[in-house]
């Protein structure tokens, strides 16, 4: 799978771009690519946004890839949950949904000033994951992986800032280079609010240097600040303050 994203709707977290270390092709027909060296690949434009692009070639059986779209709202999966049925009844969903269908209506309910904040909804996802979804109607992107990373998934910056994700590393790197790195485990990225660790939503999150066996940076993780705290301001049930601008 695979998803690029224009820096409007999906600015990189800091570090992640890495002034000159981008390199190779860019991000620039990224998807148009895909397609092509897939035969079974399902792209889709998101005009000035970006662009998603969906194969289930030689994918895990294990791991197995999910794409859906409900309403303007499109979203790719992969893995497995094992509280599927559970979160079907949270949800209303039904006895036939799958598991993109149950973060669409998750992102949906999150969207629409629901109860859940956006580090439990993720956070009661039980299982192997990792998923990006993105909504046309508000321009807003929704990511995250599991705490132990079972799934294979990579970001990174290209030299105009496009934001790329996707499950194969190498697809990552040949477009962003040294600006590119494993999703980080147990986090999740919105489009307002950035990177967060759902495991410790209230803490601020730092990038951290990887460096290779010749003593250079290779690219950027990301971990919790155990000393710095976010600021919080949830409205209240019944104000007119929008929930999307809070997850």
């Amino acid at each position: 799978m695979l998803a690029v994203f224009d820096p409007a709707v999906a600015p990189s977290p800091e570090g992640l771009r890495q002034p000159g270390a981008a390199g190779g092709d860019s991000a620039a027909g990224l998807a148009d690519r895909f397609r092509e060296a897939r035969p079974d690949a399902v792209t889709v434009n998101l005009g000035g946004s970006g662009a998603m692009a969906y194969s289930s070639s030689n994918q895990s059986p294990l791991l197995p890839r999910l794409f859906g779209a409900v309403d303007d709202i499109f979203c790719m999966f992969q893995g497995t949950t094992v509280n599927v049925a559970v979160l079907k009844q949270q949800y209303g969903l039904s006895k036939g949904a799958n598991e993109v269908n149950i973060i669409i209506e998750a992102y949906r309910t999150l969207r629409d000033r629901g109860p859940y904040p956006a580090d439990q909804v993720v956070r009661d996802i039980n299982g192997k994951f990792a998923f990006v979804l993105y909504d046309c109607s508000t321009k807003s992107v929704f990511m995250a992986a599991d705490s132990d990373g079972n799934v294979p998934f990579y970001w990174g910056a290209d030299t105009d800032g496009r934001l790329v994700v996707s499950d194969d590393a190498e697809l990552v790197k040949k477009a962003c280079g040294k600006s590119s790195a494993p999703f980080p485990k147990g986090f999740f990225f919105t489009t307002s609010g950035g990177l967060r660790s759902y495991e410790h939503p209230m803490n601020e999150v730092k990038p951290v240097p990887r460096v290779d066996s010749k003593g250079e940076v290779c690219c950027m993780t990301y971990t919790v600040d155990g000393s710095a705290k976010k600021e919080t301001g949830i409205p209240r049930v019944g104000s007119a303050a929008d929930w999307s601008s809070q997850y």
